[in-house]
């Protein structure tokens, strides 16, 4: 996957967890109206394309799937979690700048 994948509250399970047991999934936790947000999404598109097969990059819209956002307590976006083997291995809040995404991806 070259690019990240919207995903919902009816398929996370598939898109992220399931898919979890093939490729670490990033997940970025986001809202249309958060700048932060807006500054993570160019750098996770850019990275989703660089490390195609190696990670899957998809996106929560918190607003619009509040199922997901109270099941991972996301209290505050962007937030930023990594799936493995179908567990969550990392979650942070907070934009971070573009190497710490790298450093993340490579661990």
């Amino acid at each position: 996957m070259d690019k990240p994948l919207d995903v919902t509250d009816a398929n996370f399970e598939q898109e992220a967890i399931t898919a979890s047991h093939e490729l670490p999934v990033l997940v970025d936790f986001w809202a249309e109206w958060c700048g932060p947000c807006r500054q993570v999404s160019p750098i996770l598109e850019k990275l989703a394309g660089e490390y195609a097969g190696q990670i899957r990059v998809v996106k929560v819209d918190t607003d619009a799937n509040p199922g997901l956002s109270q099941a991972f307590q996301i209290r505050s976006i962007p937030t930023i979690a990594v799936f493995k083997r179908g567990k969550l291995i990392f979650m942070q809040p907070g934009a971070l700048p573009e190497p710490s995404y790298r450093a993340l991806i490579k661990q």
